[in-house]
């Protein structure tokens, strides 16, 4: 297993190209807010008091998304690519199997991710100068960790079927300009149309977002709104800070809804995976 993650690290890495295309979802976003969206967003709220440190953690939490997402996929890249040059047959006459081999892209995708999405939160600290506490350092990196499992969770369902990189390459496109809009960093959650923020409720990197922006903002929103609960509400609902169903939903129901759909896309992996390598495996003896 260590050999097989060690050899996915290193494909990855060494593909300087790669690398830098499985950021950049996250660049572009990090971008345009930098050079347009920064000041629109700053002047429709310019009646708070640190506008500017607010949205720098709204952005914060966006981008960090859009890094699980956009990151994973690319270090997943790798397991179409094995499959389309048959590298997959010979990796499955190793002791682990069809199973340890496929456990083996999920767990390289999944620390892949979590190291980019460190190494986007430095370079975003560094830049915006705005450097969290150290008490939430921790719940930061818990959500790093859970953006992680769910991104390659998600992205792993999305492509276990392909059997070539051109293809797939068609879907990374989408995939990384989609995200951008799905978590809310190109235009803020509440002032698009009804059926585009229910859609945007539906994609579970939504909530990774909103507990990025509510660990990342907590200070400033509590310090911004003492006393003013109705703006806060109004505020934390159109640039999803907290989504809002019924009513918003607390952190504690965000972690709860991400947690669940780990273990769904989890057991639909475990599934998929039990199907499919039956009739591979007896492809391969076949042939």
């Amino acid at each position: 297993m260590l050999a097989l993650l060690k050899r996915d690290f290193l494909l990855y890495v060494r593909n300087r190209s790669g690398v830098f295309f499985s950021l950049l979802g996250a660049l572009i976003s990090f971008l345009l807010y930098i050079i347009f969206l920064q000041k629109n967003l700053t002047d429709a709220w310019s009646q708070l008091p640190n506008s500017t440190s607010l949205l720098n953690g709204w952005l914060m939490g966006g981008t960090l998304a859009v890094t699980g997402i956009t990151t994973s996929f690319a270090a997943l890249t790798q397991m179409v690519q094995d499959r389309e040059n048959q590298v997959d047959q010979d990796l499955f006459l190793t002791d682990l199997g069809r199973w340890g081999l496929d456990l083996s892209y999920l767990i390289s995708s999944f620390v892949i991710s979590f190291v980019m999405q460190v190494f986007m939160f430095i370079i975003m600290s560094l830049y915006f100068q705005e450097i969290p506490i150290m008490s939430h350092l921790l719940e930061i990196s818990l959500i790093m960790l859970l953006s992680s499992l769910l991104s390659t969770l998600v992205n792993a369902l999305l492509i276990y079927h392909f059997q070539s990189v051109d293809s797939l390459g068609k879907l990374a496109t989408i995939v990384g300009t989609a995200s951008g809009f799905l978590v809310g960093t190109y235009v803020p959650m509440g002032i698009l149309p009804n059926f585009a923020q229910v859609l945007m409720k539906c994609t579970p990197a939504t909530y990774i977002a909103s507990l990025y922006r509510q660990v990342l903002m907590r200070e400033q929103l509590d310090s911004t709104f003492m006393g003013n609960n109705s703006l806060l509400e109004e505020f934390q609902e159109k640039l999803g800070v907290q989504i809002h169903w019924q009513e918003l939903l607390t952190k504690e129901e965000t972690y709860l809804i991400v947690v669940s759909i780990c273990l769904l896309t989890f057991l639909l992996w475990l599934v998929l995976v039990k199907i499919s390598s039956k009739k591979k495996y007896n492809h391969f003896i076949l042939s």
